[in-house]
């Protein structure tokens, strides 16, 4: 009851590449890159191990972004032929690949550091990957009708990578999708559809991630415009909870979430965000506790897994895995106490 884990990614090493940023530049190339890739996926596995996480990730160590890191073992997305768009209804803009042709991978993306981290634990291991809605959202489209027949096409992508992680050892594969929380009628009208197709198939735990974003300023800039009461969640639980997808992870910890919402997930595990991504401050295991025991209120303690609120690759290393300490030793308390 209350096994750990971690929403997605963790900062890497200075040896793989450079520290407390977003899109962060590899420090090597080639075969060495190659190598340290999977050197800091097993790493990191064994420090979340160490810090007493349950449920263990690769930490998208071999991964520059969260979306772009699939998309780098996609044809048809030409990554020299960039458009500037705006992200997320707008929130920000990027100068992002077009989807140019037909759709498909070049080979298996993810299998090689899913097998390091599979190596290098005994834990239950969970691997993320972007959501179709949220993939989209950080593309241009010159070749599909319209971005939800582009959105679809991407969930079959997903499901072949999904099946091949499922296949390597992965117990539960994570859909990222930020997305939902800005464009929450979509992601009713044909969002969770396109989750289904990119799981149809797995006997693998699913789980889809929704939250309010990194701790960086784009995003601390647009929570602050959405008031004191953020009730986006309420839009699209419903419809979740009646998916056929198992996990939904949120954003709880130093939040304007109020956190009844989760009540609207009568039939799924929740993963509740216990640590702010948001912030260097290390949360103390009491502070993780109260969290915890605040969504029992709502939720019972057996379809509760403490998590993290988002990523947090833009962190210094020494405070993220501080923050898994917390974590662990929070969800530990709670038990002794239930």
């Amino acid at each position: 009851m209350l096994e750990t884990t971690i929403a997605g990614s963790l900062p890497k090493p200075l040896w793989l590449a450079k520290p407390g940023v977003l899109w962060a530049p590899w420090a090597l190339e080639g075969e060495a890159l190659a190598v340290a890739k999977l050197d800091a996926t097993m790493l990191s596995v064994a420090e979340q191990a160490r810090c007493g996480i349950d449920i263990v990730s690769d930490g998208e160590q071999a991964r520059q972004h969260f979306v772009h890191g699939f998309l780098v073992g996609v044809e048809g997305v030409d990554f020299n032929k960039k458009k500037r768009i705006g992200i997320r209804n707008n929130r920000y803009e990027a100068d992002c690949p077009t989807v140019v042709s037909e759709l498909r991978r070049t080979g298996p993306v993810h299998s090689a550091e899913a097998k390091a981290a599979r190596a290098a634990t005994t834990n239950k291991l969970k691997f993320t990957l972007p959501g179709p809605m949220t993939i989209i959202d950080t593309l241009a489209n010159e070749h599909y009708r319209d971005k939800v027949d582009m959105a679809m096409a991407f969930a079959r992508l997903l499901n072949e990578e999904a099946r091949e992680l499922e296949a390597v050892g992965v117990d539960v594969i994570q859909f990222d999708e930020p997305a939902f929380n800005v464009y929450m009628d979509e992601a009713v009208q044909w969002g969770i559809d396109a989750l289904h197709v990119a799981s149809e198939g797995l006997r693998s735990a699913t789980a889809v991630h929704i939250c309010y974003g990194y701790g960086i300023e784009a995003n601390i800039k647009w929570k602050e415009t959405l008031g004191q009461s953020w009730r986006q969640y309420e839009q699209v639980f419903p419809a979740l909870d009646r998916s056929r997808i198992q996990q939904v992870s949120l954003e709880c910890a130093a939040s304007k979430v109020p956190l009844e919402l989760i009540g609207l997930l009568k039939t799924k595990t929740v993963l509740v965000g216990a640590i702010d991504v948001a912030s260097d401050v290390v949360e103390t295991p009491e502070q993780v506790a109260a969290t915890i025991h605040a969504a029992t209120k709502f939720v019972d303690a057996e379809r509760i897994i403490p998590c993290t609120n988002c990523g947090m690759a833009p962190m210094a290393r020494e405070t993220a895995y501080g923050k898994l300490r917390a974590l662990a030793d929070g969800a530990a308390l709670v038990r002794k106490s239930l």
